[in-house]
């Protein structure tokens, strides 16, 4: 977890804290993904702990493949209150079943590339030059094998 301080953020202590720029903080909120910052009296952005908690989570959310679009209509359903959380609730399932599954292809994947370096490892120590053989061919077998 991010240690965030109690106290208001600038805009440059708020993008180190989220990991997003300055630049795409304020995109974000001309966009209306997030709300307006408050105001210093010198007019320069502060953000409050709050904001910066609901910055990183808009991060996760967009991390694991939520489109802007998405992401700022759970944002104004939040604003409107309890009477939406259902539909929050649904929206937040569904996008952790799409999390899940692109880490189950993931995983796939990860198997994909461990057995095709063991491939190479193999054929590197024990040269077979009558294996002519394609890459995919292989890893694809040697993945059947251990499924």
């Amino acid at each position: 977890m991010i240690d965030i301080p109690e106290h208001m953020t600038s805009i440059k202590e708020a993008a180190e804290l989220t990991g997003l720029s300055e630049d795409t903080i304020r995109y974000y909120e001309k966009i209306g993904l997030l709300p307006y910052a408050d105001r210093q009296p010198n007019g320069h952005r502060a953000y409050s702990k709050q904001q910066i908690q609901g910055i990183i989570f808009l991060t996760r959310l967009k991390a694991t493949g939520m489109t802007l679009e998405q992401m700022k209509n759970y944002r104004e359903l939040a604003v409107v209150g309890n009477s939406t959380l259902d539909t929050r609730l649904q929206i937040l399932k569904e996008h952790h079943l799409k999390v899940k599954q692109s880490i189950a292809e993931l995983m796939e994947t990860q198997r994909f590339l461990e057995y095709t370096i063991d491939h190479y490892i193999e054929t590197d120590q024990n040269p077979d030059i009558h294996n002519h053989e394609c890459d995919a061919v292989v890893s694809e077998r040697m993945l059947a094998k251990h499924r």
